[in-house]
């Protein structure tokens, strides 16, 4: 693990040092990714049962979960890990229910009146990765406000074992969730599925969730076309940035970035710290505990773009990540909740000691699903609101057409829309001439 003295860094080096690595998004990737999604548009289940057989191993019949697969899952959890499930979902649940908003109805003049009515969305794609680490806790992540939402069809895609069988943890999640359907479909073909539709899988309006490099290209290619599926939002790999100060303890810390950098080989993990010699024991603590975890080979790769930043104060610290952008940002200082104010560019943020990044990541109650590679300066991290879609909706009365209507056709004119103008000009003119034959009957 590289560190390094901001201080001693030019222009070229500081950018440098937050590079992250390259997106794996290449050219050939995209057409590989195009090539399923059209397959999978043409043939339907056919082509989903085959790439099933190649790409996971699993020849599969029916693709759905039936109900004797959903309570052998069930049978094979342990107690402890159903409570741990159970305890998840009731923090996700809170805090997510406090997110649903409300109806607005406000009359802006006498006789104008303006609404934003919130709807579900009607149908839902939920992507569950389950690889090398099946992510029971994303299926929460997902399940929770798409229920809270009241979102009526609620699809669950996930790769199926070599048995093919679905993994019991996210089965049970699921269940626990209220989802019903769930399909052991994965990769890119489990997203054109969804997007589009098979004799077997519904199509959706919009996919949620995580997932590698072919994932993440499918959602892409389905959001670009009309006829395919909204995306829930940008994503790369996993990053982590801690801030901390000389008060910090490094084998915690070492541990955070150990935590998300095992996550995938371009998953990346920072540190900044105004102290050099806590970037020392750090680093120290990564090479002693890494060999050690059962995901060495991954850390092996992710660790060469981590990085250990020594600046000169805290201030320092607060604006490269405001620079960089974290999917997750730690704060391991004095007084974390003093930097708080000044952080606006984070996914999710972790502060003190006491609050690692795992909580956040299974049960907390915040989100895990965020956005990465620098897109948290604009987007945030899954909610409800995602869920969910609002419309307006206007009535004038007779007193509100009269006062305002005259504004409207200035306005219009104003933009040479003759035709706006006049669409308000006509019933105002018609109000006209009922008032005056009303006023000239006998």
């Amino acid at each position: 693990m590289q560190i390094l003295d901001w201080e001693l860094l030019d222009s070229a080096g500081r950018q440098a040092a937050l590079q992250r690595p390259a997106a794996a998004n290449s050219d050939t990737l995209l057409a590989q990714v195009r090539a399923i999604v059209e397959t999978v548009r043409r043939e339907g289940d056919a082509a989903l049962r085959r790439y099933t057989l190649q790409f996971d191993g699993a020849a599969l019949e029916p693709l759905q979960v039936d109900p004797s697969e959903f309570a052998a899952a069930r049978a094979q959890l342990a107690p402890d890990a159903l409570s741990a499930l159970r305890i998840a979902i009731s923090n996700v649940t809170t805090f997510h229910r406090a997110q649903l908003p409300t109806d607005i109805r406000i009359e802006v003049q006498p006789g104008v009146l303006c609404e934003r009515l919130v709807r579900p969305i009607q149908a839902v794609g939920l992507y569950v990765p389950a690889g090398s680490a099946p992510l029971p806790s994303t299926a929460i992540m997902l399940a929770v406000p798409a229920q809270l939402a009241a979102c009526p069809r609620r699809v669950l895609c996930t790769p199926p074992r070599s048995d093919g069988r679905a993994d019991p943890a996210i089965l049970v999640a699921a269940q626990l969730c209220g989802i019903e359907q769930v399909y052991k479909v994965g990769g890119a073909q489990a997203i054109a599925a969804m997007a589009y539709g098979t004799a077997t899988i519904p199509k959706v309006a919009k996919i949620f969730g995580p997932g590698n490099r072919w994932v993440t290209a499918a959602k892409q290619i389905v959001a670009s076309d009309p006829a395919g599926a909204a995306l829930d939002l940008p994503a790369g790999p996993s990053e982590v940035m801690v801030l901390a100060d000389d008060s910090a303890d490094a084998q915690f810390v070492a541990a955070d970035l150990l935590a998300q950098a095992e996550h995938d080989a371009s998953a990346q993990a920072l540190l900044v710290t105004t102290s050099g010699a806590l970037a020392e024991r750090v680093a120290q603590a990564v090479r002693e505990r890494a060999p050690l975890l059962g995901r060495h080979a991954i850390l092996r790769e992710s660790l060469q773009a981590a990085r250990l930043i020594v600046v000169r104060d805290l201030q320092t610290a607060v604006q490269i990540a405001e620079q960089y952008a974290p999917e997750h940002l730690l704060i391991e200082t004095r007084a974390p909740r003093e930097l708080l104010g000044a952080i606006t560019t984070a996914g999710s943020v972790f502060l003190g000691r006491w609050t690692p990044e795992t909580m956040g990541d299974y049960c907390s109650g915040t989100n895990h699903v965020l956005p990465t590679y620098g897109h948290a300066r604009a987007y945030s991290g899954l909610g409800v609101s995602d869920f969910l879609r609002s419309m307006t909706v206007q009535e004038l009365t007779i007193a509100g057409l009269k006062s305002l209507g005259p504004v409207a056709a200035r306005l219009a004119r104003l933009e040479n829309l003759d035709a706006h103008a006049a669409a308000v000009e006509l019933r105002l003119a018609a109000l006209r001439d009922r008032a005056a034959a009303g006023s000239a009957a006998p």
